[in-house]
């Protein structure tokens, strides 16, 4: 490892470095959470996440969901981004029409022999609250960070450096995949093709998916090839050397009454949350 190319975090000469489009965030607005180190972020990402899937009730995870809402704005997610979320949402879509027929217990709507509990209900609004809510935290404090700070973060807090080669060059070839896709569609519109159901389209969409297998192992050995002539010897490179601060130690420490929040109005509801406030 070459010490004296690791610049401290966060990037200021390099914030147009792009890493092969691996340091391209989800955040479109001021992500104010930039300051604090990349390895806090991930720390009380995996610490909110734990506790939001650990929630037993619709209310606990009604207030979770606003609460990786506001986070999720803190860290510079706007709007148009949450498009993201649609094949989400249309699971969720899914699950809100099926599990209360499936669930037994106190009848809320009958069809026909079908009939809906509302425990069922209620269930199935606990996991679209915490689904969402957990989605929302990594969007704010893992998304806006941008994949390879994320990577580098993780290599940082002790992740394997096989599983963090892994992850980088899998998010790299997805991008690959991705353009290659792309061209190829956009070449078979300057053709005149319009998909449609039958035969010569569905023939041509398979040949899309084999030509686009195919050029994809190209592009990879491609890849290969050029982190080879660039001295790749199979071991990671770290850009950035993290410095842990107070106010990183302030983030955690002021992440706990929301925490301990969420658990004490998951275990005893509003009243207890009064008794005990009080």
């Amino acid at each position: 490892m070459v010490e004296s190319w690791q610049p401290d975090w966060p990037p200021s000469k390099l914030a147009g470095l792009d890493l092969a489009g691996l340091q391209r965030p989800l955040a479109e607005r001021e992500d104010r959470l930039a300051a604090f180190d990349p390895r806090a972020r991930l720390i009380l990402a995996a610490l909110l996440a734990l506790t939001v899937v650990s929630l037993q009730t619709a209310n606990a995870g009604l207030v979770a969901l606003f609460a990786a809402g506001a986070i999720a704005r803190l860290g510079g997610v706007s709007l148009r981004r949450l498009r993201y979320l649609l094949p989400l949402e249309l699971l969720m879509l899914v699950l809100l029409l099926t599990l209360p027929f499936s669930v037994p217990g106190t009848l809320l709507l009958a069809v026909g022999p079908l009939v809906a509990s509302r425990e069922g209900g209620a269930l199935a609004l606990l996991i679209l609250f915490k689904a969402n809510a957990v989605v929302l935290i990594l969007f704010g404090l893992v998304g806006s960070l941008g994949a390879g700070p994320a990577v580098h973060a993780l290599a940082r807090l002790g992740l394997p450096s096989k599983l963090c080669q892994l992850v980088l060059l899998t998010l790299r070839q997805i991008d690959l995949v991705g353009d290659e896709y792309a061209r190829m569609r956009l070449a078979m519109r300057a053709r005149a093709f319009v998909p449609q159901s039958n035969r010569h389209s569905w023939r041509a969409l398979g040949w899309l998916s084999g030509m686009l297998l195919v050029r994809s192992l190209a592009r990879a050995r491609r890849v290969a090839d050029a982190m080879r002539c660039r001295g790749f010897d199979g071991q990671r490179r770290l850009l950035w050397r993290f410095r842990w601060r107070r106010r990183d130690t302030l983030l955690l420490l002021g992440a706990l009454p929301l925490l301990a929040g969420l658990l004490l109005l998951d275990r005893w509801g509003w009243s207890g949350w009064a008794d005990w406030s009080g």
